[in-house]
């Protein structure tokens, strides 16, 4: 009799799941970019909850167009909703916005970083042959700071740099991402404080290397270039190319050679333990590693692809000439989407903002790989920002008409505005529109209000 009684409240619970995602508009991401097998997740996660107006479904899809819109507050996002729901017949409601941000706050993060987690997946492994590298999967890796809101709590989680005095700076959060070379799309992610023990990028990555399956590809820069980490993707199969790091020095007079400033050699294992690792790690570490090393584009290569006859040190070369990929993949999330500096007060919300983003980012994703799919081109050569704008304004118009209405005619629109090739592009990192002349803040801002009622206004101010 229990048992029944549980099976049927499942049921219950999965057909409201069902009814909010096909009657409620403010889910087409769910109708559109979203298969049977995010839907049997998202349900998998999703607590037992009462009749709302956010059920959880509402609410995560009103969360990611927050992350697409150019205006990415809480009050546009219930005004929006709001005036959909007149639009559709149902009665107003009201356009405060303390429902919504309770709902935000209802929906748990682990459902968030699986759906995440499941498109990014979905997206690199369906990835179409002719995408990959050699036919093979490679996996872009890279960290980046992220800012928030100066709150005591985002303090105490997320610190601010230690050479900044106390008021003065913001807290900051590493994010290290692992983004398919393909798709571009997120395939996982790890967070943490941007300084102090265990919260490096090296640190970060570790926590990430189960993504990674025999025969895969890490492509990185010279910071991911050590010993342990090469150590632990060859003992699973996978294989590296890094820049070399710049500590180590690079002698093409020694080991074997194969060509050109081109060579296999040994690797010793560092008599240094990190501090991370236990005396029993280190022994089960290799003594030695074989590793290749290649020059050319006044840069050095170290790659466990051994075999110049598999693979060229032309191919190793091109391969990482598209390392920068990633760069404008996290100026896409940063920049595009308003990522770099988040919204949230508490480190519960803003981890939760943070994967969000990366779904909706995700989404935007699976949109290009379908557009570039049905117009035979690389979803890398279509424009991350423009599909943006053509599904925030697809949804806008077309909302409410139907899982397949017209979808051919958006990848057809997605499709017209392609990037341009620019091979070895170079920009100054500054900036030429100068700031206003206020004076920095160097203190707590409830303090500089407190200041500015005793004290009134300082003469430069």
């Amino acid at each position: 009799m229990h048992k029944n009684r549980s099976q049927s409240r499942f049921q219950q619970h999965r057909e409201c799941i069902r009814r909010d995602v096909c009657e409620h508009s403010a889910v087409d991401f769910f109708n559109v970019l979203t298969g049977p097998q995010l839907l049997e997740l998202t349900e998998g996660y999703l607590p037992a909850h009462r009749e709302r107006l956010y059920p959880p479904t509402v609410a995560l899809s009103m969360f990611i167009k927050q992350a697409l819109d150019e205006d990415g507050s809480c009050q546009r996002a219930v005004n929006g909703w709001a005036a959909q729901r007149v639009a559709e017949g149902l009665r107003p409601q009201s356009v405060d916005t303390g429902a919504y941000c309770r709902a935000r706050q209802r929906l748990p993060v682990e459902m968030v970083r699986a759906l995440t987690r499941e498109t990014g997946k979905l997206l690199c492994a369906q990835a179409n042959t002719g995408w990959r590298w050699r036919g093979r999967t490679v996996k872009l890796v890279d960290g980046t700071g992220i800012s928030m809101p100066d709150t005591s709590d985002n303090q105490a989680q997320y610190p601010q740099s230690s050479n900044q005095a106390p008021g003065v700076g913001f807290p900051l959060a590493r994010l290290v991402g692992v983004i398919c070379l393909s798709t571009g799309a997120v395939v996982d992610a790890a967070i943490g404080p941007f300084a102090g023990k265990g919260h490096s990028e090296h640190g970060l990555v570790r926590e990430l290397l189960d993504g990674f399956c025999a025969g895969e590809v890490m492509l990185a820069d010279a910071l991911y270039c050590s010993y342990w980490l090469i150590a632990m993707l060859q003992s699973a199969g996978v294989d590296v190319l890094f820049e070399q790091h710049g500590s180590r020095i690079t002698d093409f007079r020694r080991g074997h050679r194969l060509g050109t400033r081109d060579h296999v050699v040994t690797w010793r294992k560092p008599v240094a333990r990190p501090s991370w690792m236990t005396r029993a790690q280190y022994e089960a570490y290799p003594d030695e590693l074989t590793v290749r090393e290649v020059a050319g584009e006044k840069r050095v290569l170290v790659t466990t692809m051994l075999d110049p006859r598999k693979t060229r040190k032309k191919d190793l070369l091109e391969l990482y000439k598209q390392r920068w990929h990633v760069e404008l993949d996290f100026r896409n999330i940063k920049t595009t989407l308003g990522m770099e500096v988040l919204r949230c007060l508490t480190p519960q919300m803003v981890e939760k903002e943070l994967w969000v983003n990366l779904l909706a980012y995700n989404l935007i994703r699976l949109l290009m790989a379908q557009a570039a799919l049905e117009v035979g081109l690389h979803p890398r050569e279509l424009s991350f920002k423009h599909t943006v704008q053509m599904w925030t304004q697809w949804i806008l118009l077309h909302s409410g008409r139907g899982q397949d209405w017209q979808r051919d005619t958006l990848f057809q629109l997605i499709a017209q505005v392609r990037v341009g090739h620019r091979p070895g592009r170079l920009e100054p990192r500054a900036r030429k529109r100068r700031p206003k002349p206020y004076p920095w803040l160097k203190v707590p801002r409830p303090l500089a209000r407190q200041q500015i009622r005793e004290f009134g206004y300082l003469p430069n101010a």
